[in-house]
């Protein structure tokens, strides 16, 4: 019987301060492999940090390439073949997909798509590029997956009707297990309300909003929150600055990145994510494990998880006086989540169901 080899590219950085879902995913799904009988071989842009990913053969670009070339270098210098290729964050329906195919022999490429779309759409000038890109490649790429219903149909309507009928949807899971529950929804009245923002700092993730937003709450309701954020980005400096300027900063925490989110999560209140831009955020899967509620926008497929009044609130992006009042009136007491949000999570978005269902597609 002729081995079973894989290989999985990936437009994603490893790095030991940032231990998050894809990253248990991305063990989890190597173990799988293996017990259904491939030799798994990963390929990232660049490899900072190895410690959580002991067991699994990495290959890094180290920051000279893209992960792309860098495999298709890989393929051409080492004369290797694979059964089956995987790729995640990487650019849909690009030359790469045929070139992959021929040079490594590969009978099955999967396409798993993770990446966000502009709030407004793409211009006309990218969606024309799209639709050529659709027509030209698609064929080198046997599925292309969406990490949420949104996700996929995005696939459809930007490569066209020539894709529709390989594509599907895999949400995305976590392992529950790691996070640490908070106990109860109950507001302790003698103590500030604690909202939290797990996120990379850049402009699409609408912190600024945020920041604009507690400027219109009173000054009796600002001496009762205050919010921690977690994360680091090219925004950092400019959201302080913002924060000073709108005379709010006593109420923000700037706490740069942690590996320590599943047991940080539980000291929370809520998780606020204003972002502009998000296929099927797993912050919000992680927040909801840890019986955090969200506050987030419409935006992608958030409104396929969270619930209005069961697990959480949602406003259209960019509206900050809508994040205001949410904000007021869960300090206030007007608004609450009474119910355990971890359960659904639990039940319909598990790490275990993301692995077993992105390993069916290799059968």
């Amino acid at each position: 019987m002729s081995t079973k080899r894989l290989a999985v590219v990936c437009n994603y950085v490893l790095r030991a301060d940032r231990i998050g879902g894809m990253d248990r995913f991305f063990v989890a799904y190597d173990k799988a492999a293996k017990a259904k009988g491939y030799e798994v071989d990963w390929f990232f842009p660049d490899v900072l940090d190895k410690t959580f990913y002991e067991g699994v053969a990495l290959f890094s670009a180290e920051g000279n390439s893209s992960v792309e070339a860098f495999f298709l270098n890989y393929l051409q210098e080492n004369k290797k073949t694979y059964t089956a290729l995987v790729t995640h964050f990487t650019e849909l329906c690009s030359p790469f997909y045929k070139k992959a195919k021929v040079a490594g022999s590969i009978e099955t490429i999967i396409a798993v798509d993770h990446n966000p779309r502009p709030l407004n759409g793409f211009p006309i000038k990218k969606r024309l590029k799209n639709r050529l890109k659709g027509y030209l490649h698609h064929k080198a790429i046997d599925r292309f997956i969406g990490v949420s219903s949104y996700t996929a149909r995005n696939i459809v309507e930007d490569l066209g009707p020539v894709v529709a009928k390989k594509t599907g949807v895999i949400y995305n899971g976590i392992d529950t297990s790691v996070f640490k529950k908070r106990e109860n929804q109950d507001l302790n009245p003698e103590r500030k309300v604690q909202f939290v923002v797990v996120s990379h700092l850049r402009e699409s993730k609408g912190i600024q909003d945020l920041i604009d937003a507690l400027g219109y709450l009173s000054e009796a309701i600002k001496k009762r929150l205050h919010i921690s954020i977690y994360g680091e980005g090219p925004l950092e400096e400019g959201l302080k600055q913002q924060a000073r300027d709108n005379e709010v900063d006593r109420l923000l925490s700037f706490k740069g990145s942690s590996s320590g989110i599943p047991q940080l999560l539980a000291d929370y209140e809520y998780l606020i994510q204003p972002t502009y831009m998000e296929c099927f955020s797993l912050s919000i899967l992680e927040s909801l494990s840890a019986n955090v509620p969200v506050i987030t926008t419409t935006v992608g497929g958030n409104p396929e998880i969270i619930k209005e009044d069961v697990n959480g609130f949602l406003f259209q992006p960019k509206n900050k006086r809508a994040l205001a009042t949410i904000i007021e009136e869960v300090v206030n007491g007007g608004r609450k989540i009474t119910e355990d949000t971890s359960a659904l999570i639990e039940k319909e978005y598990s790490l275990d169901r993301m692995v077993a269902e992105h390993i069916n597609l290799l059968d």
